[in-house]
């Protein structure tokens, strides 16, 4: 199972490369403020994913963008995340991945998210979701250019 293994140099640096293209990309030429906590987290991100944690970067990723959230589009919001995305005007993409950290973490004895099976067989699959999760980590994170 290649997660349990160390990636290559060659893989570590294809993916720290993807992620901070991606972080690039959507920062563009604007002045930003952003949330320490948001920036913060974005590192342990950045490590599971050249790690190939693809479940732990949907998970963060999420985390990452309420934080962010919270702290520069709608400070002093005190709801849900479901709520906080409404509230921020995010696009149905934000609720797609809550619904997805949420399956993710809380268990569905009898329809797992994930399984052993998935970690084996459905790696492109979890990569592929991982990468959106990033790039709308960084959609949001970049939302309010301050220029």
């Amino acid at each position: 199972m290649d997660h349990l293994e160390y990636p290559t140099a060659a893989q570590w640096e294809d993916r720290r490369n993807w992620f901070e293209a991606a972080e690039e990309t959507a920062r563009g030429d604007g002045s930003y403020l952003v949330s320490e906590q948001a920036c913060a987290l974005t590192a342990d991100v950045q490590a599971c994913f050249c790690a190939g944690a693809w479940g732990a970067v949907t998970i963060l990723a999420l985390t990452v963008i309420d934080a962010a959230l919270r702290e520069t589009e709608v400070p002093g919001f005190t709801g849900n995340t479901k709520k906080l995305l409404e509230m921020a005007g995010m696009r149905s993409d934000y609720q797609q991945l809550r619904r997805r950290r949420n399956a993710l973490i809380h268990l569905d004895p009898d329809a797992p998210t994930l399984t052993v099976d998935d970690q084996w067989c459905s790696r492109d699959e979890l990569e592929r979701d991982a990468r959106h999760a990033v790039e709308l980590m960084f959609e949001a994170f970049y939302a309010s250019p301050m220029v």
